[in-house]
């Protein structure tokens, strides 16, 4: 259970119903992620995902793309089944590269000595948390990002669509718009990339709270 109350042991099983929005919505995230691995420089890579769940969204692409294995991954996980389930599908995929750490994915410290990195995920947070949160953390992003390095973040589409907010919010911060998903869609995704130079990593802060709304 998650600090909000919800189940996210059970709302993880709509990614296995290939026709929900949570499903097509993975898909276009793993695309995404992928398209960052072909593009990225060569040599190691650095990766890290908030909130990650069961690690559906990187665990894959890693295990599949050429470039999975140049890949140093921090997945941060507070709820310890769904963090368990992560770890062993990383080692089923043969990735050693990839850490599993259960704990709290909104503060900072969880990130230390892995950022900046080359990708940071944000799926699955921006729908559960304040606006001023949102904001918080994607500032944030600042800190956990290289230049360089990509975001890939989430958010759902229904009234008040705050994506195009979102957006703005990331170009404050020093990020260009590489990709946005389709209005159309029923779903959001952006793809950020960070142009500026990182700031200095602020040590315990807590970038978000959940109010359980929907991942």
């Amino acid at each position: 259970m998650s600090a909000a109350g919800r189940d996210w042991r059970a709302w993880h099983d709509a990614y296995d119903d290939p026709g929900s929005s949570l499903a097509r919505r993975l898909a276009v995230v793993r695309a995404r992620i992928a398209d960052t691995l072909d593009a990225a420089p060569p040599g190691p890579l650095r990766a890290v995902a908030m909130c990650a769940g069961e690690g559906r969204d990187l665990i894959p692409v890693l295990a599949s793309h050429p470039r999975g294995p140049d890949v140093t991954a921090r997945l941060v996980e507070l709820d310890p089944a769904l963090a368990a389930t992560a770890r062993r599908s990383a080692a089923r995929a043969g990735l050693p590269g990839v850490q599993v750490v259960t704990g709290d994915a909104s503060l900072t410290d969880a990130y230390n000595g892995l950022v900046p990195a080359d990708l940071v995920l944000a799926c699955g947070v921006f729908g559960n948390v304040s606006d001023s949160d949102i904001r918080r953390t994607v500032g944030c992003c600042a800190q956990l990002c290289a230049t360089g390095g990509t975001t890939v973040w989430t958010r759902a589409r229904k009234p008040p669509d705050l994506v195009p907010r979102i957006c703005d919010w990331f170009g404050q911060e020093g990020f260009e718009l590489s990709w946005v998903s389709d209005p159309a869609a029923g779903f959001g995704v952006g793809v950020h990339r960070l142009t500026a130079r990182p700031r200095p990593l602020e040590a315990g802060l807590r970038m978000f709270s959940f109010a359980g709304e929907t991942r």
